[in-house]
């Protein structure tokens, strides 16, 4: 049987303030601008792109009835990131002023995770594996 897809290529969340959260992923988290422009910001990241991209310019690529209303598509999704040590990326970020949901914490499915909000509520979850991962 072939798959259809081999693997999720980008990640684009939807964003009303793209300034602050462009400030947000690059300060707190690090990450390099690959590409920018007045609509939208693109992030550099191993295999994998990562976008942010104003509301208005979302409604234009997919149409106004597939956003529906950004309060109710709030909180649909959990990105995960993975890091070689969540203690450590916890206590970096705690350092930088970003305030967490959940401190770090084993999980039964064989991960160590902490959990975040960035500026518009986008939910993350950071995360190392501790038992085999398959």
């Amino acid at each position: 049987m072939s798959r259809m897809f081999g693997k999720i290529g980008a990640v684009v969340l939807f964003v009303q303030d793209l300034d602050r959260c462009v400030a947000f992923y690059r300060d707190m988290f690090g990450l390099e601008v690959a590409n920018t422009d007045d609509d939208s910001t693109a992030f550099r990241m191993v295999d994998h792109d990562f976008m942010l991209l104003k509301i208005p310019s979302a409604a234009d690529m997919v149409g106004t009835a597939a956003l529906g209303q950004p309060e109710i598509a709030s909180h649909r999704m959990l990105l995960c990131a993975d890091v070689e040590d969540v203690d450590a990326a916890y206590h970096d970020l705690t350092a930088k002023g970003l305030t967490f949901l959940k401190p770090p914490a084993d999980q039964p499915w064989g991960i160590r995770a902490t959990y975040l909000a960035d500026p518009e509520g986008n939910l993350w979850e950071l995360r190392h594996f501790f038992k085999a991962h398959t």
